[in-house]
């Protein structure tokens, strides 16, 4: 069985179950760790693409009917999101642009997380 028949039978079972366990897979599978985290890098890295596109569409969305605070929430998500999967430029740009719609909005309450998160993109 190869790495991608492994993987696919893995996101089928997840899709049945909603949830596995690393112990589940390796048993399944006859995993050794480094076939393990092979597999789960795999998955996470999956879900991260998919969350961006999720993110993308609606912002998209929110765009098109003037969804203001769903705008702003969304450039946050995705700041975050390219900050877990190493764009850092991409990252700061959509974190920036959070901050200054939450400050255009006065949703203060978003700004420290927020600035939190810009600071650590930067390394400071």
């Amino acid at each position: 069985m190869t790495f991608d028949d492994i993987l696919d039978q893995t996101i089928e079972m997840l899709q049945r179950r909603g949830r596995l366990t690393y112990r589940t897979l390796k048993r399944q599978f006859q995993l050794d760790d480094a076939a393990l985290e092979d597999l789960t890098f795999e998955l996470t890295e999956g879900q991260r693409i998919a969350a961006v596109t999720h993110y993308q569409q609606a912002l998209a969305l929110a765009n098109e009917l003037g969804m203001r605070p769903l705008q702003v929430h969304c450039h946050r998500g995705l700041g975050t999101l390219y900050s877990q999967t190493g764009q850092l430029e991409q990252s700061r740009a959509e974190l920036s642009t959070a901050i200054g719609m939450y400050r255009d909005m006065e949703m203060t309450f978003w700004l420290p997380e927020t600035g939190a998160a810009l600071a650590a993109v930067e390394g400071r």
